[in-house]
């Protein structure tokens, strides 16, 4: 999906509790990628890859990161598009750098805060085809509660060229603004002002699952916090956020409860 997400990232304080967690939440399986990215952990649904983990480097801790979700987005041209953050006023977190076998990656920020990665797959490393929004397992919906929604949306507007598909009246929450990554296209994600329950502006991401209700409860079971839902949203799905049990922000949506 040019200029969409394509790569969703966990760094997290315990690998081996992570993988146990997701796997008992998701479904998913858990791998290492083997050599030259040892140590990198790939989570598979259905035997394709749906995400990847890997512990937080110990300088990042001493920075203060702290357990969390980064989605990537595809790039033609990494180091134009992290220039371009900069000059929009966003922040280069990690320059500019390339994955053998992988591609050209960097982590910035919008300039509300939201981190964020950019991707440009090397030959190796190109996304095999799209699968539809709801595969099970896969990211479905990508939310982004922002420092300011009506200047996130023309940030990503202008630096990616997604567009808005629809907007919807929150009330006291402010405008809901449903995004494609082009035009015309169908609705991937959300933006919106952040609320109280999200401390500090951050994307969060939508892993689909067959039954919220049960998912919910495998949250609990397996050491996390649910902290909103489950609960029926407009598009006729439904959701549940929660905390993994490392302090990771991550949601999950199914078409049913």
């Amino acid at each position: 999906m040019a200029n969409g997400f394509i790569w969703y990232e966990l760094m997290t304080a315990d690998k081996a509790s992570a993988e146990a967690f997701y796997a008992a939440v998701v479904g998913w399986s858990a791998a290492d990628a083997g050599a030259p990215n040892a140590g990198y952990t790939l989570f598979s649904a259905a035997d394709r890859p749906a995400a990847g983990a890997l512990t937080l480097p110990a300088d990042a801790c001493l920075s203060g990161a702290a357990p969390c979700w980064i989605g990537y987005v595809m790039v033609p041209d990494v180091d134009a598009a992290a220039a371009g953050i900069a000059q929009s006023g966003g922040t280069v977190h990690k320059q500019p750098a390339d994955i053998e076998g992988v591609g050209r990656f960097a982590v910035v920020a919008d300039p509300g805060g939201a981190v964020f990665g950019l991707l440009a797959p090397g030959p190796m490393g190109s996304p095999p085809p799209p699968l539809p929004r709801m595969a099970p397992g896969h990211c479905g919906w990508h939310e982004l509660h922002a420092g300011d929604g009506d200047a996130a949306f023309d940030f990503y507007a202008d630096g990616f060229g997604w567009s808005e598909s629809a907007t919807m009246d929150m009330g006291p929450m402010g405008t809901y603004r449903l995004w494609s990554p082009e035009p015309g296209g169908e609705a991937v994600g959300g933006m919106m002002t952040r609320h109280a329950r999200m401390p500090k502006p951050a994307w969060l991401f939508y892993f689909v699952v067959d039954s919220v209700d049960a998912a919910a409860d495998r949250i609990c079971a397996a050491g996390g916090q649910v902290t909103n839902g489950p609960m029926d949203v407009p598009d006729g799905s439904c959701i549940v956020q929660g905390i993994d049990p490392q302090g990771a922000t991550f949601a999950l949506v199914s078409a049913n409860r």
